[in-house]
């Protein structure tokens, strides 16, 4: 049997999902140097395995290249010629399913993601914290016969930013705070005119950094910008390697229920999060918080919190939940941090 033991994990989308395999598998490949993890998952997420030891990435393209029975079929293929020691599905998904039917790997290993326990959650018959995700990682490995301690985890050094960079961020030796202000689903964020309030307060002695994507948001930040001393809206300026250079630099990261919030999280840095229809007991909270720096919705006004796992579904009048969090109490928790 080789020395190194080559473990394929699977883990394709979405963007948090995928940064939050990054701690797991950082303290799993310091636990146990003797494997070797090759990632399969979107070439775009690549950036966040940059700093870990025997962590490749194997890109797939599964909506070109490797879309469809066919793609999946000749994505195997290639993978073959890896010879796998195991495979770990942290997906857990018919795509991922059908792909190990292909690979020549009699092992493997699936996350039980708990979707028993999340419906319970959502429907309003348990309210508990369930497993959280990065718990759920650690699991699959556990299962294998290699334990993962998450209680003692390191991060990346801060990145020495680039000319380019320092430019752009002129800090001026402010304490950096970076907002994000976006989710996938309205349900998730909190109202615009809130967090302009939040901004404004905010960059009055500190910098404000914004991030998002895509020209709705960048006109929105760019307005943001153009209001305030210190603020700077990086939204559509930069690749992901770049903007995670710059968040390994914040103080803080104020983020939704949203992937920015796991990528400053497995950055090593603090993160405050803002829930509106989801809630931190599904198990999504950013990796190494403390449970204070959840702002959740006030559940004796939105008594159905959560309405659902990923913020897709609610009652309309539910849409602007997180509004119930003031914004004078997200200024003051983050300045309680920073």
């Amino acid at each position: 049997m080789p020395k190194q033991k080559n473990i394929l994990v699977i883990r394709l989308s979405a963007m948090g999902d995928v940064a939050m395999t990054v701690p797991v598998l950082r303290a799993l490949t310091k636990q146990h140097p003797e494997l070797k993890i090759t990632v399969l998952t979107r070439a775009f997420f690549s950036p966040f395995f940059r700093d870990l030891e025997h962590v490749e990435v194997f890109p797939a393209d599964v909506k070109g290249e490797h879309k469809g029975i066919f793609g999946l079929y000749k994505l195997a293929r290639q993978l073959n010629k890896k010879k796998f020691y195991v495979i770990a599905d942290l997906h857990n998904v018919l795509r991922s399913k059908m792909l190990k039917k292909f690979i020549r790997c009699k092992r493997f290993i699936s996350i039980d993601k708990g979707r028993k326990e999340k419906r319970l959650l959502t429907s309003g018959q348990i309210f508990k914290q369930l497993k959280t995700t990065h718990q759920r990682y650690a699991d699959v490995f556990r299962g294998l016969g290699y334990a993962v301690d998450l209680s003692k985890p390191s991060f990346p050094k801060k990145v020495a930013l680039s000319t380019k960079l320092q430019e752009l961020v002129n800090n001026h030796s402010k304490k950096c705070i970076g907002i994000a202000p976006f989710a996938a689903h309205e349900g998730k964020m909190y109202p615009l005119n809130l967090m302009k309030q939040v901004v404004e307060k905010l960059s009055e002695d500190n910098q404000v950094i914004l991030f998002g994507g895509g020209k709705y948001e960048s006109e929105i930040l760019n307005e943001f910008e153009n209001s305030f001393d210190n603020t700077i809206n990086l939204a559509g300026k930069l690749s992901l390697d770049e903007e995670m250079d710059v968040i390994s630099n914040l103080d803080v990261m104020l983020s939704m229920d949203s992937g920015n919030a796991h990528i400053a999280a497995m950055l090593g840095v603090k993160v405050i999060t803002i829930w509106g229809v989801t809630h931190p007991f599904a198990g999504f909270t950013p990796f190494n918080q403390p449970q204070d720096y959840g702002l959740i919705a006030d559940r004796e006004k939105f008594p159905l919190v959560p309405t659902s796992i990923y913020g897709n579904k609610y009652p309309e009048n539910y849409k602007e939940a997180s509004s119930s969090v003031a914004p004078e109490v997200v200024v003051e928790k983050i300045k309680s941090i920073i």
